[in-house]
């Protein structure tokens, strides 16, 4: 199982456009590449996808225990050549001073050899201080190689190499120069998505020809190939068989929502669900479908289009009032509401949440939350598996929307712990049989949302919608 991680001393490193670079560079070699995202993560992975030919799922200390990233990693990589793991922040970086959540602890985790992402902007003989610092900072790490990026020129990049070559023992595997068109646009909350961003694979290109050029290709697949296979054997002899689709549900997948998790999608086959894809800003109205869920994503990015769609968000409007059983998460709970401002501009949007999207200038709400249950959620309850034994639901929200103009009796189906949620204490407001919140969930052992709303459009349907099968 070769598989390898790529980290970096501190965020924005460039290790996204060098993984990108990779997994682009070697599936132009002919190899089935596996890509993965460490953390809770839409945008990397949407792009890493794209590069790799194939899904890529993201391994999460905070919403997976240690047993499923083990399982979903091996599982995932049992089809491939070769897996690329893309780090988040720095090797280091986590939310535990004790470092077991960080990048260095899932690369133990899973035998993974480590190649550091270094930005040597500004930097020559100091880099070797910083490399040392970092073999010698935990020798379970197998740090097997450097690659510089943002190299000013030749005489930059041999003064960098002469100062590992003679105070450490880290090997060079490559280096980039600084280029603008290597560089992904990014905007307030990261990356531009690649479902969103104009020429992706043009980019994509352009990046695993830096990485042909730059890097010794060869030699990471070989690091790669001498890595140890991770400590579970992968659940597919034997696995059951998904469920017949006996309901369908409509999702929103295009350039204002593309926020889902591969894994979440396959979720809802497995429990009996066909999936049925529309686009927002050009389908006249949705498919014929029992139930809709629209993720997260960038709304505010396309709301002249959004707002210029009036079949469509007449046609969900009148069906959420005839009592479609409905799920929104981030983007989609501001779709659903009476309108967005953003930059002085206000257009229309469906109205079925009866509220007011603020999009500001500063997040409203970023990072790991922890919710639980108020009892008034419309899900049937969750059968967790007796491995999670913790008193909250984690999920994570990284969103600088806000609703305004609520009705104070409303009902929510979750109580903000940990995070922000949508007022700072609750998530999940409910208004007939559709639920929205900021807070974007994970199908997990802890989370196992995707049955829960599939069970529950199973019920509606039959007494709301009556598609035939």
């Amino acid at each position: 199982m070769a598989h390898l991680l790529i980290a970096a001393a501190h965020k924005s490193s460039g290790k996204t456009s060098v993984a990108i670079g990779l997994a682009a560079e070697m599936l132009r070699r002919g190899l089935a590449v596996q890509p993965f995202k460490k953390g809770p993560d839409y945008i990397d992975p949407l792009w890493l996808g794209r590069a790799a030919g194939r899904p890529c799922y993201n391994l999460d200390f905070f919403t997976m225990s240690h047993t499923e990233i083990v399982t979903s990693f091996a599982t995932r990589s049992a089809g491939a050549d070769i897996s690329l793991i893309e780090g988040n922040k720095g090797l280091f970086d986590g939310i535990d001073v004790e470092g077991s959540d960080s990048n260095a602890a899932l690369a133990k985790m899973l035998s993974a050899p480590v190649v550091l992402v270094i930005d040597a902007t500004g930097m020559t003989r100091g880099i070797a201080p910083l490399i040392n610092g970092y073999l010698d900072f935990d020798r379970g790490v197998d740090v097997c190689g450097v690659i510089f990026n943002k190299v000013g020129g030749p005489r930059h990049e041999g003064k960098l190499r002469a100062a590992l070559e003679r105070y450490t023992d880290a090997e060079i595997i490559g280096a980039i120069g600084r280029d603008q068109a290597l560089e992904i646009p990014e905007r307030h909350l990261g990356l531009i998505p690649a479902n969103e961003a104009e020429a992706v694979d043009a980019t994509i290109r352009r990046l695993a020809d830096a990485a042909s050029a730059g890097m010794d290709v060869d030699r990471l697949i070989g690091i790669a190939g001498m890595a140890e296979s991770a400590h579970m054997e992968p659940q597919i002899a034997g696995a059951p068989a998904a469920a017949k689709p006996d309901v369908r549900i409509a999702v929103a997948r295009d350039a204002a929502f593309g926020f889902y998790y591969p894994d979440d999608l396959e979720a809802f086959e497995d429990a009996g669900a066909e999936l049925l894809f529309f686009d927002a800003l050009s389908d006249s109205e949705l498919p014929a479908a029992d139930g809709l869920f629209i993720g997260g994503g960038f709304p505010e990015m396309c709301l002249p289009a959004l707002a210029a769609n009036k079949s469509l968000r007449a046609d969900i409007r009148q069906k959420l009032a005839a009592g479609m059983p409905a799920y929104a998460e981030c983007g989609g709970l501001m779709y659903l509401a009476r309108n967005i401002r953003w930059r002085g501009e206000k257009c229309e949007m469906v109205g079925a949440v009866p509220g007011d999207v603020i999009v500001e200038d500063r997040p409203q709400g970023r990072g790991y939350v922890m919710i639980e249950e108020t009892g008034k959620g419309l899900w049937p309850a969750a059968s967790r598996s007796t491995s999670h034994s913790g008193a909250g639901i984690p999920a994570h929200e990284f969103h600088y929307a806000r609703l305004e103009n609520l009705p104070a009796d409303l009902d929510y189906a979750y109580r903000v712990i940990r995070g922000h949620g949508i007022d700072g204490h609750r998530d999940g407001l409910i208004v007939g049989n559709f639920l929205a919140g900021f807070v974007h969930h994970r199908n997990t052992e802890a989370d196992p949302w995707v049955s829960r709303f599939v069970g529950f459009v199973r019920e509606k349907s039959k007494i709301v919608c009556g598609y035939p099968a």
